[in-house]
């Protein structure tokens, strides 16, 4: 019923409330005060005038303002001129507030004049998430602090704890003539049935590191202070937090939320049924499950993602659905069958101020449930609210349907399965199978990890027996498995995202250095449950701002393994990118670029950071690191290594101000070393990159790091060739932007100083014969090495570059481009290089021997260059090739029949 004039709308809410909500009736003759302020002035002076009641008796002041405040904020409701938000923290609030005078209340009255401290209430369930319903019981725990908490002489502080909570209860629960203030529930703390109702704040600590369920961390989802002693409270909510948001996902956490979905589904089976009679809190597609169904989601995400982790239920679908972690239009169907659901029970506990949930069987009191909230009569109720049912039922049916067929153990049926799955050798299959099941991996042994593995084998098996080479795949498959020291998170991920067991199949038969990573880390499968995986990277400067984040928050050493498992996280999602056909090679080559860029940038940063700690600084000076080769061109491959040149500026003789002062070239030579091992060295996370620093002056032999002007002394004096041709893709990766710039023009400057072109042709043809005796092709398809491979159109531009002075830009297409604007190449050059660089970016990633891939991969690599098959690559590659190789004939000033 719309009523669109406030006054007509207030007035229509106070008849229906009169005529069909026996509660309300009667608290508008009680209270004729807030019916006048409300029908005045509207609901928030409404609200005002109910808290105004005033009495010396806490406890009776307390339940008249909430015997107030309930019709109030019923008439507020009703009049349809605020929001659910609205009245469910106009409640929450109220109850915040009274629990407070409450507790202060008990504790003075046990021990008068004494500081109010030292006890904290924890709300939890829906007064945690500030959405408290109109007839709610508070969901609590109370926790103490011995060192402050008051207590009377000789009194221990547990016992005097417990007595302040009992005269807090009592206070919040009695019934008079005036109804109560609220109905307190303690049974979420530790161990409800053993132990007192009031904790101490460690012991429960304790508790929740090492002993509590998966719901008893999912309830601390909507956790919060509310009352009492905040800053204890709080301090107890970042101890555990850790133990609620796991960044590992934890699927058994989910499953006890399924678990306990489906007993109370068992339990209240008689409230499934949607109609008269229907729980629209326990029933199916009713309000536990709307709120179940976002807390999987978050459990999923919020570990990684701080911003999914709101406690409002509406407030997180939001979010979810924004942040791409929920169809949007499942986020809008759940968040509007919430409200919808949530205002309903709001009618139905109106009646008479009971904590019922059930719409009402007897039609008439359906029809007053109805009429309350401006309906004609019962069954439209009940037909407005069917279709939110059923759309939360169904999304959470989707969550709790598990599949519970296994494998057999029964050798004989066993092949039979395996054969009708698709593999073609049954009996290696079988035995492989058989000698999972002897427990013989430690990932195996726990019960827990096998009945997991068991429930996940059947689809992991079905998506392996679909690739080209299940044999292959699941020799794989069976590494990863005997090095892991525990299973049970990754068979259970695999279990519950069937998609994952696809990817992870396509990744056992192609990519096997992405499989080895699975196998030091099966988390990095978590970053692929969702879409999120698949955007696009960011850019170096976004990834690097990340990761500083890092290095400026945490300890030094926690801060470096953090970023390297990043690092480690990303190239292992791009590497999955690239195998999946989600972005052309050429965008992942830049990704892994940009990506390389960022770690060098946030880890020389802190490395930089924690070194002046100890060696204190260079006055005026500082570290520039220069990017070269693939790096410095942003076409970095998944095997890449990074060349690097580490230069440094600082004022003549300078020396640092440490306790030990240092001359600026030991100092910053020392702060290179330190660098290059920060970026090399290999850690739990894993291996980073493999640094390569011998293109600095003087190569192996040289110190690590030279001033500018050394560096440029030498590249003028003493550099060879070949080394104004690396010079060609350098880049400054680090540095101030005044320095950043001062030695790309100092580069440039460099590199135009080269005059005798017939010089600098022989140099490079005598260097790239060199290079083919030295360093030959790994076979007839190594597009690097082979001849007109990619060497010999770096090595073609390069020369054009340093004889022209023309195109002087590390990224090879940008100088292509700038060669074909002067027709000192042809067009083609950039197609043949883009061409050959997506193969060789695929071929790094996709297992191949001498530059070749497996057969049962060919099919693959093609589709990721771009070709319909195999011989269809291998033709435009081969006729790439000559077109390669003419250039470079022709540049170095060679016939063709040369």
């Amino acid at each position: 019923m719309k009523v669109t004039d406030p006054s007509a709308a207030r007035r229509d809410a106070l008849a229906r409330a009169r005529d069909h909500a026996p509660f309300l009736r009667r608290a508008a003759e009680i209270f004729p005060e807030v019916v006048e302020a409300f029908l005045a002035q509207g609901s928030e002076v409404g609200v005002r005038a109910a808290l105004a009641a005033d009495d010396d008796n806490v406890g009776a002041r307390l339940r008249r303002q909430r015997h107030g405040l309930a019709l109030a904020v019923a008439l507020a409701d009703l009049s349809g001129e605020v929001s659910l938000e609205w009245v469910s923290s106009t409640l929450s609030d109220f109850a915040d507030s009274a629990m407070d005078q409450a507790l202060r209340t008990a504790m003075l009255e046990r021990v008068p004049d004494a500081e109010p401290r030292g006890i904290a209430v924890l709300a939890l369930g829906k007064l945690g998430s500030h959405e408290l319903n109109y007839s709610s019981d508070v969901d609590l725990v109370l926790l103490f602090d011995p060192a402050t908490v008051p207590r009377r002489n000789r009194e221990e502080p547990g016992e005097s704890a417990v007595r302040i909570a009992r005269g807090f209860i009592e206070l919040m629960q009695q019934r008079t003539e005036d109804g109560y203030v609220a109905r307190v529930d303690l049974r979420l703390r530790p161990s409800p049935e053993v132990t007192p109702i009031v904790l101490p704040a460690d012991a429960a600590i304790s508790y929740y590191e090492s002993s509590a369920l998966p719901w008893e961390r999912a309830a601390f989802i909507r956790a919060r202070a509310a009352a009492g002693d905040r800053a204890l409270g709080e301090s107890f909510l970042r101890e555990i937090r850790p133990f609620i948001w796991r960044r590992a996902l934890d699927f058994g956490a989910i499953d006890e939320i399924r678990d306990i979905s489906l007993r109370i589904r068992d339990h209240y089976a008689q409230g499934q049924a949607f109609g008269p009679g229907f729980d629209l809190k326990r029933g199916r597609g009713g309000i536990r499950e709307a709120e179940f169904f976002t807390q999987v989601f978050q459990l999923i995400h919020g570990g990684r993602e701080p911003g999914l982790r709101s406690a409002a239920t509406v407030e997180a679908l939001h979010s979810l659905g924004a942040g791409g972690r929920l169809d949007p239009h499942v986020a809008e169907g759940i968040a509007a069958a919430y409200r919808a659901l949530r205002i309903a029970e709001h009618r139905v506990q109106m009646i008479d101020d009971r904590q019922e949930h059930r719409l009402p069987v007897d039609p008439i009191a359906l029809d007053q449930v109805a009429r309350l909230d401006g309906l004609a009569d019962g069954p439209r109720l009940v037909a407005q609210l069917g279709p939110h049912v059923e759309f939360v039922g169904l999304q959470f049916d989707g969550l709790v349907s598990k599949q519970n067929e296994t494998l057999s153990n029964d050798p004989d049926i066993l092949r039979s399965e395996l054969s009708a799955i698709g593999f073609a050798d049954v009996e290696a299959v079988q035995r492989q199978v058989s000698d999972w099941r002897s427990g013989r991996a430690r990932s195996l042994r726990s019960p827990a990890a096998r009945n997991a593995f068991e429930a996940m084998l059947p689809t992991l098996m079905q998506a392996i027996a679909a690739g080209p080479d299940p044999g292959h795949a699941l020799n794989r498959f069976g590494d990863i498995v005997e090095r892991l020291s525990s299973g049970v998170n990754l068979y259970r991920l695999l279990e519950a995202r069937p998609k994952l067991a696809d990817l992870l199949a396509l990744i056992l038969a192609h990519a096997a250095p992405l499989a080895d990573q699975l196998g030091r880390r099966p988390t990095l499968l978590d970053g692929l449950i969702d879409d999120s995986s698949f955007t696009a990277p960011p850019d170096a400067d976004a990834l690097a701002v990340r990761f500083l984040r890092f290095m400026g928050s945490e300890p030094f050493d926690m801060a470096l393994e953090q970023v390297r498992r990043k690092v480690g996280e990303r190239r292992f999602a791009l590497g999955v990118q690239l195998l999946a056909a989600h972005r052309d090679p050429i965008v992942i080559a830049e990704g892994y670029s940009d990506l390389a860029e960022a770690a060098v940038v946030a880890l020389s940063a802190g490395v930089e950071a924690e070194f002046e700690r100890s060696n204190g600084k260079v006055a005026g000076g500082e570290l520039i690191i220069l990017g070269l080769g693939r790096l410095g061109g942003r076409a970095l491959t998944h095997a890449s290594d990074l060349d690097l040149i580490y230069l440094f500026d600082a004022p003549e003789g300078a020396q640092s101000n440490g306790r030990k002062p240092m001359p600026a070239t030991d100092y910053y030579n020392r702060l290179a070393s330190r660098i290059s091992a920060a970026l090399g060295t290999p850690t739990a996370a894993g291996p980073l990159y493999e640094v390569d620093t011998r293109l600095r002056p003087q190569g192996a032999q040289g110190m690590l790091a030279v001033s500018i002007a050394a560096f440029e002394a030498y590249q003028r004096s003493d550099a060879w060739t070949w080394e104004h041709m690396a010079l060609c893709r350098a880049r400054p990766l680090t540095g101030s932007a005044a320095a950043k710039a001062r030695v790309r023009t100092l580069i440039e400057n460099i590199l135009q100083s080269s005059t005798d072109e017939a010089k600098i042709r022989a140099d490079a043809a005598a260097m790239r014969a060199e290079m083919a005796r030295h360093k030959p092709p790994a076979g007839p398809l190594d597009i690097k090495l082979g001849p007109g491979g990619l060497v010999d159109l770096e090595f073609t531009v390069h020369t054009l570059q340093l004889t022209t002075h023309a195109g002087l830009d590390p990224r090879l297409e940008v100088a292509i481009a700038a060669l074909v604007d002067r027709e000192l190449i042809d067009e083609g050059a950039d197609a043949d290089l883009r061409l050959l660089s997506r193969m060789l970016v695929v071929l790094r990633l996709v297992g191949a021997k001498e530059m070749e891939p497996a057969e049962q991969s060919r099919q693959l690599v093609a589709t990721l260059c771009g070709q319909p098959d195999w011989e269809s690559l291998l033709a435009v590659v081969d006729a790439a090739r000559q077109r390669i190789a003419a250039r470079w004939a022709k540049v170095k000033g060679m016939s063709d029949a040369e």
